[in-house]
């Protein structure tokens, strides 16, 4: 099933015959700190490429400052040190930095975030999408209820997890904030902006917090991705368009995303950070990080990535946040004793690799501690593209499908799951993308009902409240008689649909 767009983006792109479109560890307070960190050589290469590295430091901020020293000293320059994770972003065109940088006394880990310079250019593709025709909005309107907005009657994955009944209870509550670490999000959209959350939203592209007005915003050739994705989470029911799961919250744009397409660890920790610090409740994250399908603890740099990232996830939950990530749209089981990698890196030049999946991690998916989340289509079979795994999915939510697949029941039209677009369009998209901020909405209506609960505690009742989903097999989901994915566990957890569909109705209800 070939991508028409990029697959760093969890939103799938399928041909158009097939109708779709588009760790952290402190030292506590007076605790000791390391020995001072060691000098680097002081005759350094400066003839290498300029990569962006992150360098991942033990023990406290006297650590912390000797290991900036010895970053000068090897030739690196920081761009920013996230002291309260012990995480340094630095630029540098010494070859050998990174092997130098982790010989140093305080440091645990460094290694470079991507293969391509720094001011290559990348991969501009953007997710094929189908716009909503003007006749189907007029269709819709019309059969809409008088409690619907006008495009509710084609959302038929609302009433999949029971958001349509939940509504009647609770749309949400406006002291809780969901943040969308994407592409961007577009707060001018009529059905966001009664909800935007401007204070909680900033761009990290770099890995260095923009707070300048709008810098949030997808630019004018920018992904629409995370506009799609906030709408899911959290557009208005106010007469306007679609229905968000949680239409009562706030959402908030964190952007992570290079112009180019790509999300580098640098710009994903400082997202996590961000959020950790302005009061997020929930961080939907519908992408993986690259370049890099899996980061392997085996190599260097990889794990270096993996360790960045864990310490940014885990301070974000400690500060009251519940992280929520999308399985993926590779339709591998990651479960599996090997997987084959063909597209990484992807900023440079992909080779073939064999990976251990227990040993090379999909992140933030995999993560510990995040929700991760597979995508199911109208029929509430897994979705044809939708990565598996028992043990690693969590639970399961709409993300849509080929109509050729599973085709929605009237007055839906459309396998795909409807939201909005920048500029106030609306529009179709598909993949783990789409599951992903459906389970972010139903943890935020959680959240909005149990305001004291711990992250812990909301992923608990999560897990608990979703509606159990045996297994399918034998799953062929083409027709053509070959079982495309086998699912393994018990009703109530397995592969293909984790602890069960994430239920909004039962995250009201007190």
């Amino acid at each position: 099933m070939a991508h028409l767009g990029s697959r760093r983006r969890r939103a799938l792109a399928l041909p158009a015959g097939l109708a779709l479109t588009a760790s952290l560890g402190f030292l506590p307070a007076g605790a000791a700190s390391a020995a001072p960190a060691e000098s680097a050589p002081a005759a350094v290469r400066t003839d290498g490429p300029k990569l962006s590295y992150v360098v991942n430091v033990d023990g406290g901020q006297g650590t912390a400052k000797a290991v900036k020293k010895a970053i000068a000293k090897a030739g690196g320059t920081a761009v920013i040190a996230y002291d309260q994770i012990g995480v340094i972003v630095v630029h540098s065109q010494n070859p050998d930095f990174a092997k130098t940088i982790r010989t140093v006394r305080g440091v645990q880990s460094a290694g470079a975030t991507r293969t391509a310079p720094l001011a290559a250019a990348g991969d501009t593709a953007i997710e094929s999408e189908r716009p909503l025709t003007a006749a189907e909005a007029q269709s819709a309107a019309a059969k809409a209820g008088d409690d619907q907005d006008p495009l509710e009657p084609l959302q038929w994955d609302l009433g999949a997890i029971k958001a349509d009944k939940a509504h009647q209870k609770s749309l949400g509550s406006k002291k809780v904030t969901v943040a969308v670490i994407d592409t961007g999000v577009d707060d001018t959209h009529p059905d966001l902006a009664p909800n935007f959350d401007r204070g909680a939203s900033v761009s990290c592209v770099g890995g260095v917090p923009n707070t300048a007005d709008g810098a949030w915003r997808p630019g004018p050739d920018e992904s629409d991705h995370g506009t799609h994705v906030a709408g899911t989470i959290a557009a208005a029911k106010n007469g306007v368009g679609v229905t968000g799961v949680a239409p009562g919250v706030k959402v908030s744009g964190i952007k992570v995303s290079q112009p180019d397409g790509f999300f580098y660890t640098e710009a994903v920790v400082c997202g996590f950070v961000w959020a950790a610090e302005h009061g997020v409740d929930v961080t939907n994250n519908s992408y993986y990080t690259d370049p890099w399908l899996f980061n392997c603890k085996n190599d260097a740099d990889q794990k270096a990535l993996i360790d960045a990232h864990a310490r940014a996830i885990r301070y974000a939950e400690r500060k009251g946040a519940v992280n929520v990530a999308a399985a993926g749209n590779s339709r591998m089981d990651l479960a599996a004793d090997q997987l084959t990698d063909t597209s990484s890196p992807n900023d440079t030049t992909p080779a073939e690799r064999i990976v251990n999946p227990r040993e090379c991690l999909d992140i933030p998916t995999q993560i510990p501690g995040v929700v991760t989340v597979s995508a199911l289509g109208a029929k509430n079979l897994k979705s044809s593209y939708s990565n598996y795994g028992h043990g690693v999915v969590d639970i399961s939510a709409p993300g849509g499908d080929s109509t050729a697949f599973q085709k929605p029941d009237a007055p839906a039209t459309d396998g795909r799951i409807l939201s909005t677009l920048p500029g106030g369009k609306y529009g179709y998209k598909a993949g783990t993308s789409m599951a992903s901020p459906h389970v972010a909405g139903v943890v935020a209506l959680i959240k909005s009902t149990h305001r004291s609960a711990s992250p812990a505690a909301v992923k608990a009742l999560l897990y608990k409240q979703a509606d159990d989903t045996a297994c399918t097999n034998p799953y062929d989901i083409n027709g053509d008689g070959v079982v495309d994915a086998v699912c393994e566990g018990s009703k109530r957890d397995n592969g293909f649909y984790g602890t069960g569909v994430a239920d909004a109705l039962d995250a009201v209800r007190r």
